[in-house]
């Protein structure tokens, strides 16, 4: 198949942005993108069905970060904002819904924590750092610091929200690292707020982030992708192995070809990466092979909206896991992004698997559709049966930062160090949404040219 200045090894969100700054660096770059399936773009999956605009993965992106907002400029597409109703989100705190206040004021004063629970939050101002350097789980740090209420009902739920992860695995140094610095630098959290807002105050504020996407959802960022970048991309062609040379790198596919080239970055999952490295470096393959993805569908309904009693003006719920539920939360997305159902219908998807609960996910669907509706019929008040129902699965969904993921990735840069012109990149390593892919995708291309 020839050679190539640089070969990228997937064509998810993180190779194709990846593939379009070097570009942008170098147009006469010989670059070559290779994807092992079909359709490029990863995760990222939206189809029309119906006249539900329904994303299979990601909903959209927030506004907080110049790197997404200025690629989607660079390829002439006009982001969309989230409706109000996108602020409007709420917990299942003991079996009633409860709407999670915008402010710390009226957050104290709402009913998700007891008056206890309250306390032991003020508190925090009071719990001195741990005096030791230390990995700690999102579980124990939060427990620790704030109280065990908080972590059950809060963050339990949003790290479900975020990863589908279990916060007793999860590394909070690595899911979570600005609020894993504030006790560092100033002690406490409640004291680094107050720090920052000091700090701050002479700067005009920033709005709130705004969550985002485009009028046909998530895959038109794929497809204005795939559309700059086709004569660069080799699809349903798989890479099983690569080996280094004095000057170059062999690539080995699965049809018997091979291709040369001087730079290779792997942005695959960290599961495909270990397999096409176990012949390379058996380390660095054993490390990635230690990266979980746990397995999780998304169950998409398709409602009349008078059949939904608690009403439809909001961005979702989350479950925490003592709330002992099926699913882990659900989205309303055609509250969120306009032209996402037919006039008078309501969009929904929900969670179900996730690291909580893997033996869930890949039930058949007969058996999802019974969980997912059963769960929501007693939640959101619904009458009868929905107008539409579409299943994603994801054997493999979310990487995991587990407790020890920093130390994994010291030793994996410590390992590409002696392969030049070798790199990982992806949601499996510095963080797992659109807006992290895209920017370390920016930064890896300052890098490499």
């Amino acid at each position: 198949m020839g050679s190539a200045e640089v070969v990228i090894v997937g064509g998810g969100i993180s190779g194709l942005s990846l593939a379009f700054f070097l570009l942008e660096k170098k147009p006469q770059l010989n670059l070559r993108i290779v994807e092992a399936e079909k359709r490029i773009g990863g995760k990222i999956v939206t189809e029309n069905l119906s006249g539900f605009l329904c994303e299979g993965g990601v909903n959209g992106f927030l506004n907080n970060k110049p790197s997404t907002i200025g690629l989607a400029r660079k390829l002439n597409l006009e982001p969309i904002k989230g409706s109000e109703d996108s602020k409007v989100r709420y917990l299942l705190i003991d079996g009633k819904m409860t709407k999670v206040p915008d402010n710390p004021v009226k957050f104290f004063f709402s009913p998700i924590l007891s008056f206890s629970g309250k306390i032991r939050m003020l508190g925090e101002y009071f719990v001195p750092p741990l005096k030791e350097e230390r990995d700690e789980t999102v579980e124990s740090f939060v427990s620790r610091r704030v109280g065990r209420e908080f972590y059950e009902k809060l963050i339990d739920a949003m790290s479900t929200g975020i990863y589908a992860g279990d916060p007793s695995k999860m590394s909070m140094k690595s899911c979570f690292p600005k609020v894993y610095f504030l006790e560092k630098k100033y002690s406490g959290l409640i004291r680094g707020l107050f720090a920052l807002k000091k700090e701050r105050k002479d700067v005009k504020a920033q709005p709130s982030a705004v969550l985002m996407s485009f009028k046909g959802g998530m895959s038109e960022l794929i497809q204005s992708l795939e559309s700059h970048l086709s004569s660069k991309i080799i699809k349903n062609t798989k890479v099983i192995n690569v080996a280094k040379h004095s000057k170059y790198y062999s690539l080995y596919l699965e049809n018997g070809e091979i291709i040369e080239a001087e730079k290779v970055i792997l942005a695959c999952p960290a599961y495909e990466s270990a397999e096409i490295l176990k012949d390379t470096d058996r380390e660095i393959s054993d490390i990635l092979k230690t990266i979980p993805y746990p397995p999780l569908s998304v169950v998409a309904f398709g409602f009349k909206k008078e059949k939904i009693g608690f009403g439809t003006s909001l961005y979702g719920f989350l479950i925490p896991q003592r709330e002992k539920r099926k699913i882990l939360g659900t989205l309303f997305d055609s509250s969120i992004f306009p032209n996402r159902a037919p006039e008078g219908y309501v969009l929904l998807r929900t969670m179900i698997g996730g690291r909580r609960a893997p033996e869930l996910a890949m039930l058949p669907d007969e058996k999802l559709i019974d969980i997912a509706l059963s769960e929501l019929k007693d939640l959101l008040k619904i009458q009868g049966e929905p107008e539409f129902i579409k299943i994603f699965r994801w054997e493999k969904a979310i990487p995991q930062y587990e407790l020890g993921h920093e130390d994994r990735l010291n030793r994996i840069d410590l390992i590409l160090s002696r392969f030049p012109g070798l790199y990982l990149t992806g949601n499996a390593y510095k963080g797992v949404s659109v807006n992290d892919c895209i920017e370390n995708s920016l930064k890896l291309a300052d890098k490499i040219c």
